[in-house]
């Protein structure tokens, strides 16, 4: 009697197992792939960025296929981990082609994963913001700074324990001194792109 009831648990957690294996498997994947969007982001390569995350959605929705009997190992860390990644990249995809951004529904991602995705997107869009300063452009980065302000904003209006928001507060702080440093470093910038057309102005005069 004891050996049908072990059996069967025995068999429940190979099939767990397997579930587990495979989906940590299309995790990783989702992870690199996304981290590849972000580079391609970056560099304009618009087209290879969109066939990126398309495969990230494919292998997300994979992942929820594989788990949907198995809601503990999907709530173990790393598909959280994953579609935060696959968020990340998404959301800054449609900021910088002021596309609509997608909401969780959208991408098929639970709340915390977008959320904290979100909060990393303030760090990308500093990074672009700083490549403008060093092509003279500053003025181009006020309205992602702008944006940066809304999405800490918008992350601090969710002030719960982080059994549900998962460290989004301290994903807020960071997001805070990256928005203070970088309106700091447009206003310096600016400031001296006027001193450098005032010096030229004179020069011409002299």
């Amino acid at each position: 009697m004891i050996s049908e009831i072990s059996s069967k648990i025995l068999e429940n957690f190979e099939t767990k197992d397997t579930a587990r294996e495979s989906s940590l498997k299309l995790s990783r994947k989702m992870v690199r792939l996304s981290g590849k969007a972000i580079k391609s982001i970056h560099r304009g390569e618009w087209d290879i960025a969109e066939q990126l995350l398309d495969e990230v959605s494919t292998l997300n929705h994979e992942i929820i296929s594989e788990l949907e009997n198995h809601p503990d190992i999907f709530h173990a860390g790393f598909v959280e981990n994953a579609q935060q990644e696959y968020a990340e990249a998404s959301i800054l995809y449609s900021i910088l082609k002021k596309d609509r951004v997608p909401d969780p529904a959208k991408l098929l991602v639970k709340d915390p994963a977008y959320l904290l995705g979100l909060g990393d997107v303030v760090g990308e869009l500093r990074r672009v913001i700083l490549d403008l300063i060093r092509l003279d452009r500053p003025h181009e980065g006020e309205e992602l700074l702008e944006i940066m302000d809304e999405i800490y904003s918008t992350i601090m209006l969710f002030d719960f324990p982080d059994a549900l928001s998962r460290g989004l507060r301290r994903k807020g702080d960071v997001a805070r001194s990256l928005v203070e440093r970088t309106r700091g470093d447009i206003t310096n910038a600016m400031e001296h792109a006027k001193l450098k057309e005032r010096m030229s102005e004179l020069e011409k005069k002299l």
